[in-house]
């Protein structure tokens, strides 16, 4: 069974961190691996503890490495992870024990810290840091949780935003990455304490501020390309949801227009003018019927048909309603011959027609008039609004799906206008470009 896609985008998220966060403490993790092996390298020969009185000066090489001078010329090896441990500085006074190797002396390394600079060294401080391994862990949760809060603020409902949102939201990565920032956990080398950053007298940390910029600039770039990715794949499944409810709407179109009760009242309509004896009449009514079903079974898959043969169609189905409504229903058509030859969604006057009818009270002392005219490129279909005494219940479906039938099709939007005294409907058509 799958994830929730808010599920999925968390666990995305988290991965993600997970990920952003090893490459920040990437140099870390490998001196850490690195101290871990040069600990346990066995020594060959036995250690002697020689003390030392004299002061040496201690300096620093740009690899961490370090050498105790003394005025002799004599220099004593002090390793990196000394150095880094004790907290020792380049310049330090220093008086040491000195750790010599093998029954031939060797090179000397730095021991037991006696004095630093003229001041007795505290190992207590030393002593009670946290180990290197907690100290990695604390670095790689600090960071995980610092790339999975930008990630969350930027990945929230991505298809429903656009770029300046997006800058918004990257604006607002920016303010909790300071927050973060000066919530950081450091080690207090003088105490050993792990502390905020804010908290540590050092508020500009070079190191920490480069991590800190370099989670927050791969955090917007990936949510950058998340986004765009969520929205791509939103246009598809809308594009697909659109095509699926065209294939139900025509279907839902092709029942709904074909539907008992419309054919019974056809063939009603007929049997009246067979029993009038008005054979013309009865003739020119089968042959608007059977135009009528063969325009809509034959156009029920078309997309665009031109403005020309929609108006056949609707002077032929408006033709059966007039039959009904007997010197009460009337239809005004003004369209300029210039846009005869556009084009629009076949049946998109059928539902406005019979909406038309169905919804309002058609008397002969308040005759009825639909008027289909063109405003330029639009064409406008509208009504008077006549309730009846006894509303049909509506569903607005016509109405709906003509709207997504004109989106997915045409690409635009119908305008639909609606007063207490008129009901208008625009329909924006669209140049012939085989006929231009």
């Amino acid at each position: 069974m799958g994830l929730h896609p808010k599920y999925s985008a968390v666990i995305l998220n988290l991965l993600v961190a997970v990920a952003i966060s090893l490459v920040v403490n990437f140099s870390y993790l490998l001196l850490y691996l690195v101290d871990q092996r040069e600990l346990g390298k066995p020594q060959p020969g036995k250690v002697r503890i020689v003390e030392r009185r004299e002061t040496g000066r201690l300096s620093v090489s740009p690899d961490g490495h370090g050498y105790l001078i003394y005025e002799n010329g004599d220099s004593v090896y002090v390793p990196q992870t000394r150095v880094r441990r004790l907290g020792l500085e380049n310049g330090d006074s220093i008086v040491a024990d000195l750790s010599v190797r093998g029954r031939a002396g060797g090179h000397p390394l730095m021991a037991d810290v006696r004095y630093r600079n003229g001041v007795e060294f505290d190992f207590t401080s030393v002593f009670n840091r946290p180990s290197r391994s907690v100290e990695m862990l604390l670095q790689l949760l600090y960071y995980l949780v610092v790339s999975f809060i930008l990630l969350s603020i930027l990945t929230s409902s991505p298809p429903h935003y656009t770029s300046r949102g997006f800058v918004k939201r990257s604006l607002w990565c920016l303010v909790a990455a300071v927050l973060l920032y000066l919530i950081a956990p450091v080690t207090q080398w003088h105490t050993g304490r792990i502390v905020f950053n804010f908290m540590s007298g050092r508020m500009l940390d070079y190191l920490l501020l480069l991590k800190c910029s370099f989670a927050v600039a791969v955090s917007v770039l990936y949510g950058r390309i998340y986004v765009l990715i969520s929205q791509r794949q939103a246009v598809v499944l809308e594009n697909e949801r659109l095509k699926n409810e065209n294939l139900t709407t025509r279907y839902n179109m092709l029942v709904g227009q074909i539907n008992p009760h419309f054919f019974f009242n056809s063939l009603n309509s007929l049997a009246m003018l067979v029993r009038e004896r008005d054979g013309e009449k009865a003739l020119t009514y089968i042959d608007q019927l059977s135009y009528t079903f063969r325009y809509i079974i034959q156009n029920g898959q078309s997309t665009l048909v031109p403005l020309s043969e929609e108006l056949r169609f609707a002077e032929a189905y408006g033709y059966l309603f007039k039959i009904r409504y007997a010197d009460k229903l009337f239809f005004d058509v003004d369209v300029d011959d210039e846009y005869r030859s556009w084009l629009l969604p076949a049946l998109s006057l059928q539902p406005l027609i019979g909406n038309a009818v169905k919804h309002n009270a058609i008397t002969r002392s308040r005759p009825f008039y639909i008027s289909i005219r063109t405003e330029g490129s639009v064409l406008v279909v509208s009504n008077p609004r006549i309730p009846k005494l006894e509303r049909e219940p509506s569903t607005g479906i016509g109405l709906r799906n003509l709207r997504s039938r004109w989106m997915l099709i045409t690409g635009s939007d119908v305008e639909i206008i609606e007063t207490e005294a008129e009901f208008t409907v625009r329909l924006p058509l669209r140049k012939n470009e085989k006929q231009a």
